[in-house]
């Protein structure tokens, strides 16, 4: 079994595929160049799908059949290149531009998420909404429930704007799907999106536990609505759920209608990806960095990724074959994953273009990629 590594970058998608040396080859840039915010795959198939754009592309999710060789984009907004285009007859021939035909008009800026499940593929987008395909990506309607929730009205844009970041399912049931919106919180929908609910509440044991003073703090009995990035552990697990918030890292045992602080023993409350183990529910992982306001660096410029075998009861360091002096890199919110092969693999990007690689759970790291553009996602896909 190998592991080929799914980078989206801000200029295009690379793919890095492990060979017989235990080294990795680099193919990319994929995608023209276009910002990717998230890539996944289909082991099964060879399909291939990254999600991106922004204000000079709009966006549009790209699609391979063939492992990554080529690629089709499938447009779902315009951009700013299209209003150049349509106003200047010499910069549309340069580019070899032809109006397009796209179903959101201006609506959607990027697409941030992509999941699949049940025969669908989601998309995640900025502003927030939820796109849904039922033929692997040649045409997306919007989930409308999710658009039309009694509280949209008050959702509030994070840092990177409002965006729905990450998307999970029920393995067992496909209609069961779950999202993370930054800075709305996490919602849920057991009827396949016809309706939803707003899932940011407090355990009883933390919501007597008072009011930490920021902003994107727990208050008034709920988490933070700035969840970073949201995860369900494996189908054994039943609806066990983990968040890195923008203040703390969480559990929740009952698909998000309560949560559990279970940052206690890290060096920071401020992080942005959390991976789970696809076998042990038990096993997770995180990367803090120092802080919002900080500089968004690993405590003390020395990187580790921080792992915990009990559900985040405990909490160590794994800093074996990372920099531990001058390191000012970050993990953004879709940057880490675990591949589902045994030994599982734990990989994680930095906005410095570099990935990192461990094949024993994060107790040796190697750095399998370096020099590429900034790393916005990762996610590892097993083939034979």
């Amino acid at each position: 079994m190998s592991v080929s590594v799914l980078v989206g970058t801000t200029k295009g998608v690379f793919v890095l595929r492990s060979g017989d040396d235990a080294r990795f080859s680099v193919s990319g840039p994929h995608c023209d160049g276009w910002p990717i915010n998230h890539v996944i795959g289909d082991a099964a198939t060879g399909d291939i799908w990254a999600g991106g754009g922004g204000d000079w592309f709009g966006a549009g999710v790209w699609h391979s059949g063939d492992g990554g060789e080529s690629w089709t984009l499938h447009r779902l907004s315009t951009g700013q290149m299209d209003d150049w285009a349509a106003n200047d007859a010499d910069f549309a021939a340069m580019i070899g531009w032809s109006a397009p035909e796209v179903p959101f008009g201006t609506d959607i800026a990027q697409i941030w998420s992509l999941h699949r499940a049940g025969g669908l593929l989601y998309a995640g987008c900025k502003p927030a909404a939820l796109l849904v395909s039922h033929d692997d990506g040649a045409t997306w309607k919007r989930v409308e429930g999710l658009d039309n929730h009694p509280s949209r009205a008050d959702w509030n844009p994070g840092a990177a704007g409002l965006v729905l970041h990450s998307i999970a399912t029920d393995p067992g049931d496909a209609a069961r799907v779950w999202v993370g919106v930054s800075a709305a919180g996490v919602f849920a929908t057991e009827d396949g999106g016809a309706t939803w609910d707003r899932r940011n509440r407090l355990s009883n044991a933390e919501s007597c536990s008072g009011h930490h003073h920021h902003p994107a703090a727990p208050a008034a009995g709920e988490t933070g609505h700035c969840v970073h990035n949201l995860v369900r552990a494996g189908a054994a697990a039943g609806d066990l759920l983990y968040q890195q918030n923008h203040h703390g890292v969480w559990r929740s045992h009952d698909g998000g209608r309560s949560w559990d602080d279970i940052t206690a023993g890290l060096p920071s409350t401020f992080g942005f990806p959390v991976a789970v183990h696809p076998d042990d529910a038990d096993k997770l992982w995180v990367l803090p960095l120092n802080g919002d306001m900080e500089g968004r660096f690993p405590p003390g410029a020395r990187a580790a990724v921080w792992h915990s075998d009990d559900g985040g009861a405990t909490w160590r360091d794994q800093r074996d074959g990372l920099p531990q002096e001058a390191c000012f890199f970050t993990v953004l919110r879709q940057g880490m994953a675990t591949s589902s092969a045994a030994p599982v693999g734990v990989f994680f990007g930095t906005n410095s273009g570099s990935v990192f690689a461990s094949f024993d759970e994060g107790a040796r790291w190697s750095e399998i990629a370096r020099h590429l553009p900034c790393v916005l996602s990762v996610e590892a896909l097993d083939t034979a």
